[in-house]
């Protein structure tokens, strides 16, 4: 009688050279963009106190990604993957290295500021879906969902360096934070550069209105992709708070600079901490479910937020914040990377990121709007009320999404 040998399991996702490069390249250039956002809101902020010119910096990121980001996606499926990021990370640092000349020699005026922002939101919607797409051709498909859930992790905790980094270093001096960010983008590049070129390269095609479309429309006939893309737009766009935090740190809570950095890190902690949980123990069943409470969480935070007026209750809702949104990021990643075809990956992941860069970017021009017409605390605190309501709408309007029950789909 004879016995098969067990196969031996594969080596942990991490230990792909190719990945750690992925790795190392997304997290540095996530620390330069937030680390580079709460400068220039405090800088903005502290130059003009207007709450109108805070949504003017999440405008003026959000109509690049408007314009750019479906023709970015066939970009990304048509061409060497790495070579769209290096030079997104090239422009994002040669960006960051005027800025914090302009800075230094106090020769920066509102619009020059506008301007690097919108040359950044342009960097960004090809960099993030390019990147995106990446991933599934570096890893075996075996070890995807392995992979995006380390990716999702490392990026969590570039999203708590990153801002935290950046309200530190802006007390050491106002270019300081720029002159880091360029650092963190060349960084970047170093690191995406030594990603092996994938074995297998996208066909080339012609730009046509239906190729470019192709990933709207894919979408739209996936309802489960589509309710939880839509769901997590919708919930942050309204329930962000992220462009306030200026004036909550100034104002309301009559703190500094470390004060804006703590805020903006508190929900960069609280993911990581529930994305350490979810690797401990990971969504299994009910998932369409427990997105849609955790969506709902979101809400209820923020509205408690909004009338805080003590820094550690601050800090404690946007930690739970942090945590539910997780939960909304983790199922919706992984439904749109394992629903998608390779040769759609660019395409839809631009979609997904258009989803996210509105609900980012378009959010911070609501709430700064919202904060000009009545007040921060009710721009907030409106926002949360408009998170939960979309939470009950959502239920109803895709029940697809509602019956989830693995990440499988």
């Amino acid at each position: 009688m004879t016995t098969t040998a067990a196969a031996p399991a594969p080596p942990h996702v991490v230990k792909l050279p190719s990945f750690r490069h992925f790795l190392f390249s997304r997290a540095l250039s996530s620390m330069g963009f937030q680390g580079s956002a709460v400068a220039v809101g405090w800088l903005v902020y502290d130059t003009t106190r207007n709450p109108f010119d805070l949504g003017l910096v999440g405008l003026f990121q959000f109509l690049p990604m408007l314009v750019l980001t479906l023709v970015a996606g066939h970009v990304a499926d048509q061409f060497d993957r790495r070579i769209i990021a290096l030079v997104c990370q090239w422009l994002q640092a040669a960006t960051m290295v005027i800025v914090a000349i302009g800075v230094w020699q106090d020769w920066l005026p509102i619009w020059a500021i506008f301007v690097a922002v919108a040359v950044m939101g342009a960097a960004a919607a090809f960099e993030r879906p390019t990147m995106a797409a990446l991933l599934p051709g570096i890893v075996p498909q075996a070890q995807l969902t392995q992979a995006v859930a380390t990716s999702t992790s490392v990026m969590q905790t570039a999203l708590v360096i990153g801002p935290a980094l950046g309200g530190l270093l802006y007390g050491f001096g106002d270019l300081v934070p720029f002159a880091a960010a360029a650092a963190a983008f060349l960084g970047a590049s170093y690191n995406v550069v030594r990603i092996e070129r994938p074995a297998k390269m996208p066909p080339r095609a012609p730009i046509t209105f239906e190729s470019v479309f192709a990933g709207v429309a894919f979408i739209w006939s996936k309802p489960v992709m589509l309710g939880s893309i839509s769901l997590d737009m919708f919930a942050v766009l309204l329930g962000g708070a992220t462009a306030l935090l200026p004036i909550y740190a100034r104002d309301i809570l009559d703190a500094g600079p470390w004060a804006l950095g703590l805020l903006r890190t508190a929900p960069a902690i609280g993911a990581v901490a529930m994305s350490l949980l979810l690797a401990r123990f990971p969504l299994s069943h009910k998932v369409g479910l427990k997105m849609l409470w955790a969506v709902g969480v979101f809400g209820v935070a923020t509205i408690v937020f909004a009338y805080s007026t003590a820094i550690w209750l601050s800090v404690l809702m946007l930690l739970i914040l942090g945590a539910a949104d997780t939960v909304s990021v983790v199922v919706r990643s992984s439904l749109v990377q394992l629903l998608t075809p390779d040769h759609m990956r660019g395409r839809v992941n631009a979609v997904n990121s258009l989803f996210i860069g509105t609900s980012n970017q378009l959010g911070e021009f609501r709430a700064g709007i919202s904060a000009g017409v009545m007040s921060p605390v009710m721009a907030v605190a409106v926002g949360g009320i408009g998170t939960i309501a979309v939470v009950l709408m959502w239920a109803r309007l895709f029940p697809a999404l509602r019956k989830v029950d693995t990440l499988a789909g």
